[in-house]
């Protein structure tokens, strides 16, 4: 089910670059990202206010309270550079480099994480961030 969810995720992501490209056209990339994340917040917790049952805030330990505000506080900054360098570049050559996260996320958890580094992932990695620099230095 993972594996659905994931090709979802990169599905919607990619509306993401496209969707924000012709959104930000003449505005301020930061007031894009306000509006944007304004309607993440609504609409996650209009999610969450359906699915989930309303005493699981109260199972939420300091740990994970301090790790997802960090995870949130990356999410923004995350954004406010991805819409800023929509505004300023192609689509086209921002979203491979945006997709150099994988790679990053893949050497952040072998070292954080303590995942194991199999020969199959170092080298989709290896070609994942091979096909980023094609796409960037190609044109």
């Amino acid at each position: 089910m993972w594996v659905l969810y994931a090709v979802l995720a990169a599905i919607f992501a990619s509306l993401v670059a496209i969707l924000a490209k012709i959104g930000i056209e003449g505005i301020d990339s930061n007031l894009a990202t306000a509006i944007r994340t304004v309607v993440v917040l609504i609409f996650t917790w209009l999610i969450v206010f359906i699915t989930v049952p309303s005493d699981s805030i109260k199972t939420l330990t300091a740990k994970n309270w301090t790790f997802l505000v960090l995870s949130g506080f990356a999410t923004g900054l995350s954004w406010l550079c991805y819409f800023k360098a929509l505004q300023l570049g192609d689509a086209s050559r921002v979203a491979p480099i945006d997709k150099m996260s994988v790679a990053l996320t893949i050497i952040l958890a072998f070292v954080i994480l303590g995942e194991k580094a199999s020969l199959q992932v170092i080298i989709g990695g290896s070609l994942i961030v091979a096909g980023s620099l094609v796409m960037i230095f190609g044109k």
